[in-house]
């Protein structure tokens, strides 16, 4: 459990039904299995101590005895394992039979969790032969002990800050009012469902859609395991369709009919995250409930659970296609909205050849479609100096062309020159001077060329330089809209490849394969023998590393030591640790010295769910210390 991560199962056992006695044996192989597996958290099927199809057969007092016996033996296969299990079982209290989760730990029961929704409609007629609890915490005489019985008793682990469990059943996920909500408000970090849901056509996808949007919804983790292998067929079949969710994502599902088990981890400080940073989550309700304490041992919990290298990117081809074109919508029509309020019908921009200023041109020309102005408006500015290749340079006039915008070209060499003679700048050294004089002189030009045409000065920089303070200050730093400011740069290429895919114009799809193939580079530097010779990537590190550990730093919170953790698991076989060390010391420093020029960015469209606008997600001072972060890598 150290950094938050709690690893959990949900369990399908091949019971027999009405057989409470072989039930426990199959159940303690299933417990022992997850045990081996190092499984925090268990959770078994609705009324798998006697199967749930057992009819009227609930009413024989027989079966009900039996059932605490087999629930006696499963609590005692419990005691010396360090996990907490949730089992199934019919459970008789003051004369009304009750549909219960028993909670286990360390050989005792902790307390009974009864089912609150009762179905009797369709194929379910549960009213026949069970009550709805009251909403008083009571107590059950089981073995001489007084246990806990009530549909409000949380389960909170002194040990691991933030896990608490809550106890949902079956129905009670699919109703307007599920027990969870409450259960969540009062602190319930993850949240268990016993469950023993038929299949019919269709209702996979929905049941996983219900566990999905609790989770989201709830901020939680949810836990479901369903009936499957061993129930009657009489009427029904039941599928197993076991599933593990995190906060509106899967983690983990089982194929329905194989049963058996499934496994993954939930990251609680992550949740605990996101309950901070949502400050209309609720408060907590009024009402019955119980906290009971317990203790896990805290070790290091083995990760199964995907951590993709890109977080920003989807990695099934049909999403990504979809957020490609939903990210250029975002970016079009809020430059529109721009354009609309200023009543402005040109616009300016730089144009290198390279990815960033290639996708901030198409969304430009997207917007100029979107408000019928003529793509002739849209000046593209080319402004050759002396880092500039011929490569990007030919790119960049027939990018301008094909897209039948502008072309206009500004040579700097000379400015730039005088520039340093003013200042007494050799211009054979080539340190910051050399490279931010060239970059502020487009600017200007560019700033210039917007008020001779009456138009505004389109950004291109994009989310992961600006993370990383990799702009010149009041440079390509400065526009008067940044439409790339949401966009980190591994997204960059996936946007422009799409349009490429999709554009039908072969020679513009030719030209922005070619800038997808070109180094990133700034061209401030002169080239070696034609040929860029200042990568980007060779300075400041791989983006495909500088954007997984902004997405986890800001997205989900996490620290130095853990996101070099799980960033070891995303990259393995690609960068060895210490190369993934070293970017990530680059990363955290930069991101805290540069935050000044966060601070003061043009407006720009927030386009997915981290951002580094100071006047939306990132409210951060430009004097904060990185000290404690830095101090943690060093510990490394």
């Amino acid at each position: 459990m150290k950094q938050g991560f709690v690893k959990v199962a949900a369990l399908t056992p091949k019971i027999k039904v009405a057989d409470p006695i072989y039930n426990a044996e199959v159940i303690c192989n299933k417990l022992q299995e997850a045990y081996e597996k190092r499984a925090k958290i268990i959770v078994l099927p609705e009324l798998c101590i006697t199967g749930y199809t057992c009819g009227d057969l609930f009413l024989q007092g027989l079966l009900l005895e039996q059932a605490k016996s087999a629930l006696t033996k499963v609590a005692a296969y419990t005691q010396g394992h360090d996990a907490l299990v949730f089992a199934g079982l019919p459970l008789e209290v003051e004369g009304r039979l009750y549909n219960v989760a028993a909670v286990l730990q360390d050989g005792k029961v902790l307390g009974f969790v009864p089912k609150t929704n009762i179905p009797s409609y369709a194929e379910f007629y549960e009213g026949r032969h069970f009550s709805v609890p009251k909403q008083e915490i009571g107590v059950v005489n089981l073995n001489g002990e007084e246990i806990p019985f009530g549909s409000g008793l949380l389960f909170d682990c002194s040990t691991v800050h933030g896990l608490m469990v809550g106890c949902e059943i079956c129905e009670d996920l699919w109703v307007a009012n599920p027990p969870a909500t409450n259960l969540a408000l009062l602190g319930a970090t993850v949240l268990v469902n016993l469950s023993a849901s038929n299949e019919t056509v269709g209702k996979a996808q929905y049941r996983e859609m219900l566990v999905t949007s609790s989770s989201a919804r709830l901020l939680a983790g949810y836990i479901y395991a369903s009936a499957g292998e061993g129930e009657s067929t009489q009427d029904l079949v039941f599928g197993g369709h076991n599933l593990i969710a995190e906060n509106g994502v899967i983690l983990a599902q089982s194929k329905r009919f194989e049963g058996g088990a499934v496994y993954s981890e939930i990251d609680i400080e992550k949740l605990l995250l996101e309950r901070r940073r949502m400050g209309t989550f609720g408060e907590k309700p009024q009402g019955n409930h119980k906290v009971i304490s317990f203790a896990l041992q805290v070790e290091e919990t083995e990760l199964t659970r995907p951590f993709f290298p890109t977080p920003f990117v989807p990695g099934d081809e049909s999403r990504k296609r979809q957020r490609c074109e939903e990210i250029l919508s975002i970016q079009a029509y809020g430059l529109k909205k721009r354009y609309e309020h200023t009543g402005c019908k040109s616009a300016v921009i730089g144009i290198s050849g390279g990815l960033d200023s290639t996708l901030a041109l198409l969304v430009t020309v997207r917007a100029f479609d979107l408000l019928g102005l003529e793509r002739k408006n849209i000046t593209s500015v080319t402004m050759p100096c002396f880092g500039t290749t011929d490569r990007t340079y030919d790119n960049a006039c027939t990018l301008a062309r094909t897209l039948g915008t502008t072309l206009r070209e500004v040579d700097i060499k000379a400015a730039v020159t005088q520039h340093f003679s003013d200042i007494g700048q050799d211009p054979n050294k080539h340190d910051v001077t050399y490279e931010n004089g060239q970059a502020r002189e487009r600017t200007q030009v560019l700033m210039d060329i917007a008020n001779q045409t009456g138009g505004l000065v389109i950004g291109t920089g994009d989310m992961s330089e600006l993370a990383l303070g990799w702009a010149t200050y009041n440079g390509d730093h400065m526009s008067m809209y940044g439409v790339n400011a949401g966009v980190p740069k591994t997204l960059v290429r996936h946007l422009v490849r799409y349009y490429a895919d999709t554009c039908g114009n072969g020679e513009l799809e030719k030209v922005l394969l070619d800038v997808l193939d070109t180094p990133v580079s700034p061209e401030l530097l002169p080239p070696t023998d034609g040929v860029i010779s200042q990568k980007t990537e060779d300075l400041v590190g791989p983006y495909e590393l500088h954007d997984f550990f902004l997405y986890y730093m800001l997205r989900g919170g996490y620290s130095p030591k853990k996101i070099f953790r799980v960033a070891k698991l995303a990259f393995a076989g690609q960068y060895d640790d210490a190369t993934i060390l070293k970017w990530l010391k680059t990363f955290t420093r930069r991101f805290f010295s540069q935050q000044f020029k966060r601070s003061c960015l043009p407006d720009g469209p927030k386009v997915g769910s981290v951002a580094v606008s100071p006047r939306g997600d990132l409210r951060m001072p430009s004097d904060a210390s990185a000290n404690i972060w830095l101090k943690e890598l060093e510990e490394l």
